[in-house]
Order: structure tokens, then sequence, then C-alpha cells
């Protein structure tokens, strides 16, 4: 992803790191097929050694019964929507979700949505999520998607935030790092403060991958 310009290897440094130090992550993006399951699961692939990724099947009976059994896992979740796939939960669901989040794990999951706010609007507003619940979310990235079809399509991720508490259904969202449209280029307008990684060790993850995609 960084090889097709889909991130540069800075955001891909943050990515590595938020799934290193365990943090809770929502993959969003508008249209369909934009790839928000590949970065999430990019993302996991750096989880510490022995976290488990509990698969929901999005019963809600399931997700209450996580809550008597933490074990500071990842709970993945399909996506929160209000469409009806196998494994996508809206409403009662996520609220139960997001109590059971408060026993220890973690949350991974996608959403289809504009950007930050309506990420956090779909949670508090329309599933009636307490702010101190929606907290629990910590990384929200989005992701823009170009073309006509699957042959033509292409993808920036255009906004990482760091989430430092939420008011009134509305997130205070930092953003880490943005897409600059007019040089198709990636900007870090801010530093993260809610990782233990250094900047040298971010900057370090980004050579090793920039190496990487280079295929040096």
């Amino acid at each position: 992803m960084v090889a097709n310009g889909t991130m540069d290897e800075h955001m891909a440094a943050l990515l590595w790191t938020i799934g290193a130090e365990k943090k809770s992550l929502v993959s969003s993006a508008g249209p369909q097929n934009a790839g928000k399951t590949t970065v999430l699961f990019a993302a996991l692939e750096y989880k510490p050694e022995g976290t488990p990724v509990h698969v929901m099947s999005g019963e809600i009976e399931e997700i209450q019964e996580f809550a008597s059994h933490p074990d500071g896992g990842y709970m993945e979740i399909g996506e929160i929507s209000d469409h009806k796939p196998v494994r996508y939960i809206w409403e009662e669901p996520v609220r139960a979700l997001f109590k059971t989040l408060k026993t220890g794990f973690k949350l991974a999951t996608t959403m289809h949505a504009d950007s930050v706010e309506d990420v956090f609007h779909q949670i508090c507003v329309s599933c009636e999520v307490p702010d101190e619940d929606a907290e629990h979310v910590e990384y929200v990235l989005h992701i823009t998607r170009f073309g006509e079809d699957m042959e033509s399509y292409w993808r920036r991720i255009d906004g990482i935030y760091e989430i430092r508490g939420v008011k009134n259904g509305v997130a205070n969202a930092i953003e880490l790092f943005s897409w600059r449209e007019s040089d198709d280029s990636f900007v870090a307008p801010n530093a993260p403060t809610g990782l233990s990684a250094s900047a040298d060790l971010l900057a370090e993850r980004a050579t090793q991958i920039r190496t990487e995609a280079d295929g040096v």
C-alpha cells in the first residue's frame, strides 16, 4: 500500500505502532471497495504476540458473553452499519459492544462514513452510545477511493486521527496525517500523544517500510 501510494511510509509506521501498542482502530470510507478491511488487518498484523483477535459473529448474546471472559484481545466486528450482512451490527448490539470494551478489550472494525465526525455521529447519535463508552475508540482512519470500476480504482488514506475524548457525541479528533490532493502528498500536522513509541522509533519504522516498498 506504500508502494502504490495509498499511504506513505510515515503513515504506515503509525499504523504499525497502533497495532504494536494494541490500540482500538476504526477504518472508515464512504464507498465500497475502498480497502477499509485491508488497512485494518495490516495494522493488526503488528499486534503483540499472543494477542487474540476475536472474529465476532455480530450476535448480541455473543458480545455480552465476552464481557464475562476478558482477555485483553481485539473484538473484530465486520462493520458498524445499519445494513444487514452477517457480522454487521447496529443500535443495541453496538451499545453492548462498547459496554464490553470497558472490560479491557480493544476494538477493530470498519465503517461506511464520510468523515471522522460521521463516524462518531453514527456511534453516539444513531446508536446512542454514551460519550464515555465511545472514548474507547482511540484511532480513526479515513480512505478516499477514486476511479470508475475495480480495474481503475485507486485509493488514498486522507486522514488518520487520534481521539482525545468525546463530548456530546463529538470527538476531539486530532489529525495526525492528511492527504493533499493538489500535489498528491501526505502531510503530518500533529504528532501523536497516545503512543509510547518515540519519534525516533516511528522514523526508524518508516525507513524500514520505505526500503521494503522500494525493494532495496
